[in-house]
């Protein structure tokens, strides 16, 4: 199945460009030129992927992503012509799974949409059918006890209260619980998450376990994350 993606730039030629390179890499495209045209088709259709610029009229991209985020989990790239660093943390706070600066490189931005499609398969999506290993996996969920992780519907609930996550902070997490028992490196979560190679400090990784602990572990009085000095991450297997 062919990934469903939605490039929403008001940059006519643009739009016009990208849409062909990726028609004519096999995905299904359309395009919106106008925050709010882009939000109403992003609310109204399921779509694999959405590239997303800031600078847009009518509603500027990172409302659109907030307000989007809000109601379904669809994985962002935000296009962007601003290089400031305060613009590219505050769309990665809002949710977004990775952002490319304009000008870019066709073939740059062609390896993060596989990126980005391989950390989110496309729906409904997968190989043959195997038997499932207990029900929730059948459902598509991830569980550490009372914590359970609804990977269709992007949510994590402790005890039925409910957890709210950024896109990287969910990825980090199932990341974790998909490897239970096994200690991961920083280099490792950071290529699991980010999916690409990071420029910079692999403390980055440390910031989001900070993170994660501090809306779990302290809010539940768990201990769920643990560190193993100078190795990495693991949550252990749940022991009633």
């Amino acid at each position: 199945m062919s990934a469903k993606i939605l490039v929403v730039e008001d940059e006519e030629k643009l739009a016009r460009f990208v849409e062909l390179e990726l028609k004519h890499e096999g995905y299904d495209v359309k395009t919106e030129g106008s925050g709010r045209a882009a939000l109403f088709e992003a609310l109204a259709n399921n779509y694999d992927l959405i590239l997303l610029d800031i600078m847009l009229p009518e509603l500027n991209g990172l409302e659109v992503l907030r307000r989007l985020n809000k109601e379904k989990p669809t994985p962002v790239i935000l296009l962007t012509a601003r290089d400031a660093v305060m613009d590219k943390v505050s769309g990665l706070d809002a949710g977004a799974v990775d952002y490319i600066t304009k000008p870019f490189a066709i073939e740059e931005l062609l390896a993060r949409i596989r990126v980005a499609l391989k950390l989110h398969p496309v729906s409904g999506a997968g190989g043959g059918v195997s038997a499932p290993a207990d029900n929730a996996k059948a459902k598509g969920q991830l569980t550490w006890g009372p914590l359970v992780m609804d990977i269709p519907r992007h949510r994590v609930t402790m005890d039925g209260h409910e957890i709210t996550l950024t896109n990287r902070e969910f990825l980090m997490l199932k990341t974790l619980l998909d490897n239970t028992d096994i200690v991961l490196s920083r280099d490792t979560l950071l290529e699991k998450v980010c999916g690409y190679e990071y420029v910079g400090e692999t403390n980055v990784i440390d910031v989001y376990i900070r993170y994660l602990r501090s809306k779990i572990d302290n809010v539940f009085s768990v201990k769920m994350i643990r560190t193993v000095r100078g190795v990495g991450y693991v949550i252990n297997a749940w022991e009633s």
